[in-house]
Protein backbone atom coordinates (compact mmCIF):
# COMPACT_ATOMS: atom_id res chain seq x y z
CA UNK A 1 0.00 0.00 0.00
CA UNK A 2 1.14 3.41 -0.75
CA UNK A 3 1.67 6.17 2.10
CA UNK A 4 -1.07 7.94 0.45
CA UNK A 5 -3.48 4.91 1.20
CA UNK A 6 -2.07 4.51 4.72
CA UNK A 7 -3.66 8.11 5.34
CA UNK A 8 -6.60 7.78 3.76
CA UNK A 9 -6.99 4.00 5.72
CA UNK A 10 -6.34 5.77 8.61
CA UNK A 11 -9.11 8.09 8.73
CA UNK A 12 -11.96 5.77 7.97
CA UNK A 13 -14.29 4.21 9.42
CA UNK A 14 -16.28 1.01 8.35
CA UNK A 15 -15.50 2.11 4.62
CA UNK A 16 -16.44 6.00 5.06
CA UNK A 17 -14.07 8.70 5.68
CA UNK A 18 -14.78 10.52 8.63
CA UNK A 19 -14.06 14.42 9.63
CA UNK A 20 -13.69 15.85 13.23
CA UNK A 21 -15.42 19.14 13.50
CA UNK A 22 -14.05 21.65 15.30
CA UNK A 23 -14.89 22.25 19.07
CA UNK A 24 -17.22 25.65 19.18
CA UNK A 25 -16.74 27.36 22.53
CA UNK A 26 -20.02 28.36 24.41
CA UNK A 27 -19.94 32.70 24.24
CA UNK A 28 -19.68 33.98 27.78
CA UNK A 29 -22.52 34.89 29.47
CA UNK A 30 -23.34 38.54 31.10
CA UNK A 31 -25.94 39.68 33.65
CA UNK A 32 -27.88 42.57 33.45
CA UNK A 33 -28.31 44.43 36.46
CA UNK A 34 -31.25 46.91 37.49
CA UNK A 35 -30.00 49.34 40.41
CA UNK A 36 -32.20 50.71 42.96
CA UNK A 37 -32.70 54.17 43.04
CA UNK A 38 -34.74 56.26 45.34
CA UNK A 39 -36.72 58.27 42.40
CA UNK A 40 -38.06 55.26 39.72
CA UNK A 41 -41.53 54.19 40.99
CA UNK A 42 -41.98 50.23 41.36
CA UNK A 43 -44.62 50.30 38.70
CA UNK A 44 -42.32 51.19 36.15
CA UNK A 45 -39.42 49.21 37.40
CA UNK A 46 -41.92 46.21 36.95
CA UNK A 47 -43.25 47.05 33.34
CA UNK A 48 -39.72 47.71 32.41
CA UNK A 49 -39.20 43.82 33.30
CA UNK A 50 -42.64 42.47 31.66
CA UNK A 51 -41.35 44.70 28.55
CA UNK A 52 -37.82 44.66 27.79
CA UNK A 53 -37.40 41.06 29.59
CA UNK A 54 -39.97 39.33 29.14
CA UNK A 55 -40.94 38.08 32.33
CA UNK A 56 -44.57 37.83 33.73
CA UNK A 57 -45.96 39.61 36.18
CA UNK A 58 -45.15 37.60 39.44
CA UNK A 59 -41.82 37.55 38.80
CA UNK A 60 -41.11 41.01 37.44
CA UNK A 61 -42.71 41.90 40.90
CA UNK A 62 -40.18 39.50 42.54
CA UNK A 63 -37.16 40.74 40.69
CA UNK A 64 -38.31 44.66 41.50
CA UNK A 65 -38.88 43.99 45.48
CA UNK A 66 -35.40 42.00 44.66
CA UNK A 67 -33.59 45.60 43.74
CA UNK A 68 -35.92 47.85 46.54
CA UNK A 69 -34.66 45.77 49.29
CA UNK A 70 -30.63 44.80 48.18
CA UNK A 71 -29.95 47.67 45.94
CA UNK A 72 -29.09 45.35 43.12
CA UNK A 73 -31.11 42.77 41.15
CA UNK A 74 -30.15 40.50 37.82
CA UNK A 75 -32.61 41.25 35.56
CA UNK A 76 -31.72 38.18 33.34
CA UNK A 77 -28.68 36.36 31.79
CA UNK A 78 -27.54 37.13 28.04
CA UNK A 79 -24.65 37.06 25.62
CA UNK A 80 -22.97 40.53 25.53
CA UNK A 81 -24.34 42.07 22.79
CA UNK A 82 -27.79 41.01 24.20
CA UNK A 83 -26.52 42.27 27.57
CA UNK A 84 -25.86 45.71 26.20
CA UNK A 85 -28.65 46.54 23.93
CA UNK A 86 -30.70 45.48 26.58
CA UNK A 87 -29.24 47.96 28.85
CA UNK A 88 -29.37 50.78 26.37
CA UNK A 89 -33.16 49.73 25.90
CA UNK A 90 -33.85 50.19 29.43
CA UNK A 91 -31.86 53.58 29.85
CA UNK A 92 -33.47 55.09 26.82
CA UNK A 93 -36.57 54.16 28.45
CA UNK A 94 -36.03 55.29 31.77
CA UNK A 95 -35.01 58.82 30.39
CA UNK A 96 -37.92 59.29 27.74
CA UNK A 97 -40.26 58.74 31.03
CA UNK A 98 -37.26 60.63 33.22
CA UNK A 99 -36.02 58.61 35.88
CA UNK A 100 -32.63 58.02 36.85
CA UNK A 101 -33.02 54.00 36.52
CA UNK A 102 -29.48 52.16 35.60
CA UNK A 103 -28.83 49.38 34.32
CA UNK A 104 -25.74 47.86 33.85
CA UNK A 105 -24.52 44.65 32.53
CA UNK A 106 -21.48 42.23 34.03
CA UNK A 107 -19.76 39.04 33.23
CA UNK A 108 -21.19 36.28 35.01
Amino acid sequence: MADNDKKVEKGRQGGLAVKERPKVARPKMYKVLLHNDDFTTMEFVVWILMTVFHKDEAESAHVMLHVHRTGLGVAGVYTREIAETKCKKVTALARKHEFPLQCTSEEA
